[in-house]
């Protein structure tokens, strides 16, 4: 709908639209109470209707609430908050994701944290829940990292949303050597515009940008583009499973590599 057609038909649109649905999660209801003696069904065809019957009684609750948020967000005009709403009803763990993407201002889906040593070895990854804040997760993340290596970082690389006067802080009182993360926003200081330009800065920085060929990696190579399964726990096992095998060819790679290293050459006679 253009924004002149939302003004006269949205409404009405979707009050037809609720009714529909709300038609239809009756029948689906009746079609359960219909089913629900079937022992003078074959084996088959009662392991049949019983799949069905348990996919039907999981999506119903799921279509009242979608016909709940609309109601209230439509026709009522109330604003729904964003945890109390369902984006779908085949995945209703999925978040609304708002990244300020030019030509993608929202995704659904979820934002994974990776973290990824000088090696290349992914040392931290956590699905989060919803939208978060990238700067919410520089010191849980600091945290991880002592806990698993017994110290800070020498290098802290981030983008820019990680950016934060407190996160800058932090990370320096933690003992990180170089805080490389770009201001954002706000004026510069002298001091603060020749450090994002000093050579270590911009070093940590092409670091930091490897994560972006790991990432594609992660999707292209080892399997995180899509999952099938059902459910956040398996969604959550996918992005594991995804990042072992990323670590065990990274593995592979490093001893390879030490190995054809550590190889005498043959000498010509």
């Amino acid at each position: 709908m253009t924004a002149t057609q939302r003004e006269s038909q949205q409404v009405p649109t979707y009050r037809k639209l609720i009714s529909i649905t709300e038609e239809m999660l009756r029948n689906a209801r009746c079609a359960l109470e219909a089913t629900r003696n079937s022992c003078d069904k074959t084996s088959r065809d009662i392991l049949k209707i019983e799949a069905l019957r348990k996919q039907i009684t999981g999506l119903c609750p799921l279509g009242n609430r979608v016909v709940n948020q609309a109601r209230r967000r439509v026709t009522d005009g109330e604003q729904v908050p964003a945890a109390e709403k369902i984006y779908s009803i085949f995945e209703p763990h999925t978040s609304l994701i708002k990244r300020g993407k030019a030509g993608k201002p929202i995704e659904f889906g979820h934002k994974v944290f990776l973290a990824e040593s000088r090696l290349g070895l992914i040392t931290q990854y956590e699905v989060l829940d919803g939208n978060p804040s990238d700067e919410d997760h520089v010191q849980p993340s600091l945290q991880r990292h002592k806990a698993a290596f017994g110290a800070a970082p020498k290098l802290l690389a981030d983008d820019r949303g990680f950016y934060s006067t407190a996160n800058i802080r932090l990370a320096e009182q933690e003992g990180v050597a170089c805080v490389c993360i770009p201001q954002r926003g706000g004026q510069k200081t002298s001091e603060r515009e020749a450090f994002e330009k000093s050579p270590e800065f911009k070093q940590g920085q092409r670091f930091r940008a490897g994560i972006e060929g790991t990432i594609s990696v992660l999707f292209r190579g080892r399997g995180m583009k899509r999952c099938l399964a059902e459910g956040k726990t398996a969604f959550e096992l996918l992005v594991g499973a995804a990042v072992l095998a990323n670590n065990l060819m990274r593995v592979a790679a490093l001893l390879l590599k030490k190995t054809r290293k550590q190889k005498p050459r043959a000498r010509a006679a």
